[in-house]
């Protein structure tokens, strides 16, 4: 499980001056190191790993920091700023809140909590209008599985409790969600792995060559369970390694498999909803209609919220008092989450993501195209998008150089988080979607400049 390691020695790069970006310095910034250093003497290691820069404040879809430097963001804070950093309307409203004032409610009720329920619910189909508000996407993943097992066990009893996931998942960093995960490595620290729990082959059609449906129940077959076994089905909407989409017609047959055996669909959404591809979710992408759905990240393009969307019949299982959070609905996440949405609204934020996908879509293209031997596959849908290192010759992930390519252009003052995926090999990017087209383009040009310096 070895992290990624940015060189934290200061170095002279070539200054950048233009409409969106600006290196004045030595990268990192000399007098920037006493705040790592804090932070290495006082923070686990495991928070470290992303490009060596000190935020100061971000607007919009640039991040500043206090010594003049200026990065145009490919990160939103690994998708949560959809509708931009701090927009003045959510700044707004968040004052007026803290000047009202009221800042925690545990479950006990307020007005803006029944005014996201009813927003988020209406972005449903029908039939799903029960949201349960959280705090971060790992509980509303968490709280997915609880629910699934808890209507399969209902309806088929003990023996209908198999939880079905993909290679290559990830659905949080507790307990319940590492299980469900499709990565061996962060399942070592559990050691017993309790039953239940299976994992079948993602379908992204460069490592899993094979699309068909067929795989899925192949796979359930060889590992000894029967479409009666199986509670819930969970799948990020797309994986977040790559970004990794599901073929839309293997998406259809799950979705039709799980209706037909009374199977609780999942779609995980936390990475993936509130415009990120382009739909207002990414499971709209495909035919098919999810029992329960898990959000987080974009809901607020700020605070920390999440929830699970669902199905009313299997949301109300639970009694009064029995499945609650104590954060649940906190006022200042719940404020700036109406706000975001709002603005997603207001902005046509789900449109401009499929607008300016296509600009970005084509270029993750181009330069895949260019070169073969060392870029396995570009991924993209709407705002989101990744191009796959690989060692040439082979399928196996090229980590250093997906690093390299992700440090030049922190250099050249466009930022990414490091790279991900099984291997660190993808070079993953997610601009805010109110980045203007000019400064997209700018953005792409910063890429395509460092692959050329990388990869010759």
């Amino acid at each position: 499980m070895a992290g990624h390691k940015y060189d934290l020695e200061p170095r002279n790069v070539p200054k950048v001056d233009t409409d969106y970006r600006t290196i004045a310095t030595k990268i990192p910034v000399p007098e920037s190191l006493r705040v790592f250093e804090k932070l290495a003497k006082y923070e686990p290691m495991s928070m470290q790993g992303q490009p060596p820069v000190i935020w100061d404040r971000a607007e919009g879809f640039q991040v500043h920091d206090s010594w003049g430097n200026c990065w145009l963001d490919w990160s939103s804070c690994v998708l949560v700023a959809n509708a931009g950093h701090a927009p003045k309307q959510i700044r707004d409203a968040l004052k007026a809140a803290i000047d009202k004032p009221l800042l925690s409610t545990y479950v006990f009720a307020h007005e803006a909590r029944a005014e996201l329920c009813q927003m988020l619910a209406d972005t449903a189909p029908e039939g799903m209008d029960k949201v349960f508000l959280l705090s971060t996407g790992a509980e509303a993943t968490e709280n997915a599985l609880k629910l699934a097992r808890t209507y399969g066990v209902k309806q088929g009893g003990d023996r209908k409790r198999v939880i079905v996931s993909f290679s290559g998942a990830f659905h949080g960093r507790t307990l319940g969600a590492q299980m469900m995960g499709g990565m061996a490595a962060l399942k070592e620290w559990i050691v017993d792995l309790p039953g239940g729990f299976v994992n079948v082959p993602f379908p992204d059609g460069f490592r899993c060559e094979d699309v068909s449906f067929d795989l899925f129940l192949s796979s359930l077959a060889e590992q000894g369970v029967a479409p009666e076994d199986v509670a819930g089905v969970i799948t990020e909407s797309y994986q977040g390694i790559g970004p990794n989409f599901l073929p839309d017609e293997y998406a259809r047959k799950l979705g039709a498999w799980c209706k037909k055996n009374d199977v609780v669909l999942i779609m995980d959404e936390v990475q993936a909803g509130f415009g990120r591809t382009g739909e207002y979710f990414t499971w709209q992408h495909y035919d098919l209609t999810p029992d329960l759905i898990c959000c987080g990240k974009g809901i607020s393009s700020s605070l920390p919220i999440s929830a699970v969307i669902g199905r009313n019949d299997i949301m109300d299982m639970y009694p009064p008092g029995s499945m609650t959070s104590t954060h649940s609905a906190s006022p200042l996440p719940v404020i700036a989450a109406i706000e975001s949405l709002k603005l997603m609204e207001s902005e046509n934020l789900v449109a401009k993501a499929a607008e300016l996908g296509k600009t970005l879509g084509d270029a993750l293209d181009r330069i895949q195209a260019k070169y073969p031997n060392r870029i396995g596959a570009a991924m993209h849908r709407g705002l989101v998008g990744g191009l796959l290192m690989i060692v040439p010759g082979t399928k196996d992930p090229d980590a250093d150089t997906a690093m390299a390519i992700n440090e030049k252009c922190f250099e050249k003052g466009l930022l990414m988080f490091a790279p991900v995926g099984l291997g660190g090999g993808c070079i993953k990017i997610a601009p805010p979607l109110i980045t203007p087209i000019d400064a997209l383009e700018e953005g792409i040009a910063v890429l395509e400049e460092a692959c050329a310096e990388v990869l010759g």
